[in-house]
């Protein structure tokens, strides 16, 4: 593979492997080389890496392969093992830009974590021998003893289940039940709920179609439930046509839509408002929230220039949130 300009976490320029932060934050100071030694685009690799990926209990479609950290490698975790990390090579599917697709998780949800304050799980990239990116996320439902944190996604805390053949259940609801959820389950729900706002304005701003309930999830620390670090933050619509949002209900049912999201079908800032109101959340917070979302962030755009996306997919990374942008600030 070609030599390395920008951390694979960070992407910081000046680095040729991952950066002194990166190590600290993802690896507790310990080195650990970003090439590991399989890979997922071999067939002997692959079969081996879906008998440990059965034996994960993770869901979502993409796959995705238990690891840890051994003598400075990834590996995969064996039969037992407490795995640390998760792997998500590119997905062995039919879209045609699957092998960019790694690279896009990655910087989507270094752009949600440095440019817009959201709490992510840790991740960066990791390289096969032959150079094909493969996403890693560091597990946050896992203690340092190895010892797991109760977490609960609210696929199962709405009670939603698969129902016969309904494999697609994960994309019923809207966001304001989830919202109507973190009031019932969390303590210090204002807060939380102002997390989840800025997530869900996040997804639709960075087109993320792929936001369902069980890409949202409650996890416990000393017996208190928190909304978790977000996961699995993607611009879909660089890879596929879609809606705008992952939930088919959209915001809420309960709120009326703008007129431009009358007339145009897309929604703007007074939907947002309004659902904010819908889910008890002050104007102020809102407000807050609603501003740091109305102009692109210079910051979003060297993060992208420094991506491992190729050219192409950078250039229309940036063409969708623009066209985002200009739906949501319009009147």
């Amino acid at each position: 593979m070609k030599k390395l300009t920008v951390c694979p976490a960070t992407l910081q320029s000046g680095f040729d492997t991952y950066s002194p932060s990166a190590v600290k934050k993802l690896f507790d100071g310990q080195a650990v080389s970003h090439i590991i030694v399989f890979d997922f685009e071999d067939e002997q690799d692959v079969t081996n890496a879906r008998e440990n990926m059965g034996k994960m209990s993770i869901s979502g479609a993409q796959e995705k392969f238990s690891a840890v950290v051994d003598q400075g490698q990834f590996r995969l975790a064996r039969p037992g093992e407490q795995s640390t990390f998760i792997l998500k090579p590119a997905p062995l599917n039919y879209i045609s830009t699957r092998k960019q697709i790694p690279a896009n998780e990655h910087l989507t949800m270094q752009i949600a974590s440095q440019v817009y304050g959201i709490h992510t799980a840790s991740n960066a990239l990791c390289f096969t021998p032959k150079g094909h990116p493969v996403y890693v996320t560091k597990r946050f439902d896992v203690n340092p003893d190895l010892t797991k944190c109760p977490m609960e996604d609210f696929a199962s805390l709405l009670g939603m289940t698969e129902q016969g053949s309904d494999s697609n259940f994960k994309y019923n609801g809207n966001y304001a039940m989830i919202a109507d959820a973190i009031r019932a389950f969390v303590p210090s729900w204002v807060i939380e709920t102002e997390r989840f706002f800025k997530l869900v304005v996040f997804n639709y701003m960075f087109a993320n179609g792929d936001a369902h309930v069980k890409n949202f999830s409650l996890i416990s620390h000393e017996g208190e439930y928190f909304l978790a670090p977000a996961y699995d933050l993607i611009n879909t619509r660089i890879h596929l046509e879609g809606d705008d949002f992952a939930l088919k209900g959209g915001l809420s049912p309960d709120i009326e839509p703008s007129d431009a999201m009358l007339r145009t079908g897309h929604p703007c800032r007074i939907d947002f408002e309004r659902f904010a109101e819908r889910i008890a959340l002050p104007k102020r917070r809102a407000d807050r929230v609603l501003d740091l979302f109305s102009v692109i962030q210079p910051e979003t755009y060297n993060l992208i220039d420094r991506s491992f996306l190729n050219d192409k997919m950078k250039r229309l990374y940036k063409r969708v949130i623009e066209q985002r942008q200009q739906w949501f600030i319009r009147s």
